[in-house]
């Protein structure tokens, strides 16, 4: 029997085919896991719920993650129907589009705090809502998504490398708080993919070449790899590691040119 086998989650940040969230829900659901997918706005509720179709009695659920309403929503819902959760999938992140193509010492005030709120901030509001949920399993798995822009500066990538380095920090001030409860808590880094997201970077394309050359794989990261690697943190297979930053890019991080 799979080690997904029986086990429910809730998944944030699905947008389209491409998304890493959705990379990770289909591979959670091959498992043979339960599943709540939310979307966020009117304009991407359609295609979610075609994408979804795919799954198995999936729960579709709209979620802006600035609203805590909304956020205690979600989690009620998933408590009808699934009482209670084993793992969580963050894949929030938003930075306004000029943000990323203004200097970034011209960022504003408002995109700063925007970028942050919901790409790091919005970690700790879906922890606080889901806890309970995981505790009535017993434990579970919270994971999200970072960049290595978190750490080294990429062209363009600017307020959101700054939100992904908070991210990186909430990740390991949530796992030392939740351990004792079971709860672990880690995040992918995943080499540049073609997503939604990506589109608002200037000379993304330039950066999926640099990857390919330089990674020792010679080649870019793949949705489903994500997916793989995230089944492995999500399930009882990595039951032994938490607050920890699992670098998914062919290598890419481990060279110096």
């Amino acid at each position: 029997m799979s080690e997904s086998s029986g086990l429910s989650g809730l998944i944030i940040g699905v947008a389209n085919k491409r998304s890493i969230a959705w990379a990770i829900a289909k591979s959670m659901a091959e498992a043979g896991a339960r599943l709540a997918v939310t979307y966020q706005g009117e304009r991407l509720e359609e295609n979610v719920r075609d994408l979804t179709a795919e799954l198995s009695d999936a729960l579709v659920l709209p979620l802006d993650v600035t609203s805590d309403e909304q956020l205690a929503a979600v989690a009620a819902r998933c408590d009808e129907a699934f009482g209670g959760l084993d793992f969580v999938v963050h894949g929030a992140a938003f930075a306004p589009r000029e943000e990323l193509s203004r200097p970034f010492v011209e960022t504003s005030r408002e995109g700063f705090r925007l970028a942050l709120d919901i790409s790091a901030y919005s970690l700790i509001s879906v922890t606080r809502v889901t806890k309970p949920l995981l505790e009535k399993r017993g434990g579970g798995s919270i994971l999200t998504l970072t960049h290595l822009g978190s750490d080294r500066v990429f062209p363009n990538y600017n307020v959101m490398g700054v939100a992904k380095a908070a991210l990186e920090s909430t990740v390991r001030y949530l796992a030392s708080e939740l351990g004792p409860q079971n709860i672990r808590v880690n995040a992918i880094s995943a080499g540049p993919i073609r997503t939604l997201a990506a589109s608002g970077i200037g000379g993304f394309s330039t950066m999926l070449q640099a990857h390919r050359d330089r990674a020792p794989l010679r080649r870019n990261t793949e949705t489903s790899e994500v997916g793989d690697a995230a089944r492995f943190l999500l399930t009882a297979a990595g039951r032994g590691v938490t607050g920890e930053v699992l670098m998914v890019d062919g290598g890419y991080s481990v060279m110096g040119l």
